[in-house]
């Protein structure tokens, strides 16, 4: 019977700070801490996390729509998270920190990235991190089936660092509410399907390029492949120097437009959006009480099981 390799886990320093002046969270507070615990000893059985500050602020109607929570890894070192205190659920935080903490672990190695390509990277490993530490189903946005066409635009805007996040993200424009997250997630699912060993974690510091071939794939699945369309350019070029060798040059004649002017031309001008965000103003104005070192991957003593309200999450 071949044994099961236990992985050794390293001590993680973070540190918790809650923005509880007006009392929004008082109620939470045992909850939230429990669950950051438990978010830290589940990650630290599969991957070393960085130090790190947890900020935690309450917003009445904030977070993302149904989850009441939304968390946000603002640069190396640090997740923010807001909280809707009239609809928290301990096992949404939950999957909210995995997620995010992923995103720490690269923000260690290449970064999130500013350009399209990197971005639909780093969304599409925090979501199969999420699937390899917690299981279940994909969250709702990484379920989003993308509209036709759209594999193949992200290919020809792979490297603009001027892509606009909100309208690939976020829905905010002609494209399907977290578009990016779902075909994020389909692009690490090509990957992996071609690449026997890997996983969210041994890939969570490789650059964005190496997940191009995967990408084409996925553009070959979404229609026609990039080299269908350079190879209708060829046939397109060769039928017109026919034509005119016949006919001569016609005006108005429809066939005469390249069929390049279908192929990668059709990626739209994006406006640019900033990719860093200011964290919170008046985190430096926490109340002492209100923060937390933890200096161990594992439950402080006396906080009981840190995995207990893990059976209950959704999704």
């Amino acid at each position: 019977m071949q044994s099961r390799k236990v992985r050794s886990v390293r001590m993680t320093v973070w540190n918790i700070h809650l923005l509880n002046a007006r009392n929004a969270l008082t109620l939470l507070l045992p909850q939230i801490r429990a669950t950051a615990r438990e978010a830290v000893a589940r990650v630290s059985q599969h991957a070393d996390l960085p130090r790190f500050d947890l900020v935690v602020k309450a917003q009445p109607g904030g977070g993302i729509p149904d989850w009441g929570v939304g968390g946000y890894a603002a640069a190396p070192g640090l997740i923010e998270v807001t909280l809707n205190p009239d609809r928290f659920d301990a096992a949404l935080l939950l999957r909210t920190l995995v997620h995010e903490m992923h995103h720490l672990i690269r923000w260690d190695g290449p970064g999130y990235g500013r350009s399209l390509g990197e971005a639909l990277v780093s969304e599409g490993l925090a979501g199969h991190f999420v699937l390899q530490v917690l299981g279940g189903k994909p969250d709702p946005w990484d379920a989003v089936t993308p509209a036709a066409g759209v594999a193949r635009q992200a290919m020809n805007e792979w490297a603009r660092l001027d892509h606009d996040h909100a309208r690939w993200f976020l829905g905010k424009g002609d494209l399907r509410k977290w578009t990016g997250y779902g075909l994020g997630h389909r692009l690490i699912a090509e990957h992996l399907a071609q690449a026997q060993g890997d996983d969210a974690v041994t890939l969570s510091t490789t650059r964005a390029d190496a997940f191009r071939p995967a990408m084409r794939r996925l553009v070959g699945t979404d229609g026609q492949s990039p080299e269908d369309e350079m190879a209708k350019d060829e046939v397109a070029e060769d039928e017109m120097a026919d034509q005119d060798a016949t006919t001569g040059d016609k005006p108005g004649d429809g066939a005469a437009t390249p069929a390049s002017e279908l192929g990668d031309t059709d990626a739209a001008a994006a406006d640019t959006v900033p990719t860093d965000r200011p964290s919170d103003s008046g985190a430096e104005d926490r109340s002492a009480q209100d923060d937390e070192t933890v200096s161990t991957g594992k439950p402080a003593p006396g906080d009981g099981d840190p995995k207990a309200s893990a059976d209950d999450k959704k999704g």
